[in-house]
C-alpha cells in the first residue's frame, strides 16, 4: 500500500507533552473493499510518524542512511481496537521511550474522531545497525543520541 506522506506537511506536526503528533487522512488506496483501513497502513503511518519525529529532532532519515546507519525493526506489537475508515482523519501519536543500551522503543496510539477514540496501539523496537556490515552498533552515534535526547528534555 502506498503512503500518504505527500499529504502531510511539517506545519501540521507537533510535539505535545512527550508525544509526537502526526495527522493523517484515510484515502481509498489505504482501505479494503469495505472502506476499512488495511492493517498494513497503520504500520506505514507509524513509520511516517517515526521518521517525521526524527526529522523534527534534527535527524533526517536520509542523512542517517548516508552516514552508514539504519534502524531496522526488531520487535513489533500491535493491537487493533477500532477501525479507521475511508475519509476519516486520524492522529498518530508516537513517543520514544527512554531506554538503556541501543534499543529504541517507540510507543504509538492512533486515534480518530471527536472526541478522540483509540483505534490502534503499538510498540516498535528498533536497533541501529551498520549498513555495510549489517551488525548492531554497540553505541548510538553521538549526533543521533543528541537528537534523541530532545524527546526527553
Amino acid at each position: 500500500m502506498a503512503s500518504n506522506s505527500s499529504e502531510n506537511s511539517s506545519e501540521n506536526i507537533s510535539f505535545v507533552e512527550g508525544w509526537f503528533e502526526y495527522p493523517v487522512h484515510t484515502f481509498p488506496h489505504q482501505t479494503d473493499y469495505a472502506g476499512i483501513v488495511w492493517h498494513g497502513t497503520y504500520l506505514t503511518w507509524m513509520e511516517e510518524a517515526r521518521v517525521a519525529g526524527l526529522r523534527w529532532s534534527g535527524i533526517a532519515y536520509c542523512d542517517l542512511v548516508a552516514a552508514g546507519y539504519d534502524l531496522p525493526v526488531v520487535d513489533l506489537q500491535i493491537r487493533y481496537h477500532q477501525p479507521v475508515t475511508l475519509g476519516m482523519d486520524a492522529l498518530v501519536r508516537a513517543r520514544l521511550r527512554q531506554t538503556s543500551g541501543v534499543r529504541l522503543s517507540w510507543e504509538y496510539s492512533i486515534e480518530s474522531g471527536a472526541p478522540r477514540t483509540k483505534c490502534v496501539t503499538a510498540q516498535v523496537t528498533l536497533v541501529p545497525v551498520n549498513r555495510q556490515t549489517g551488525k548492531i552498533i554497540r553505541q548510538i552515534p553521538q549526533d543521533l543520541q543528541a537528537a534523541l535526547d530532545q524527546f526527553w528534555s
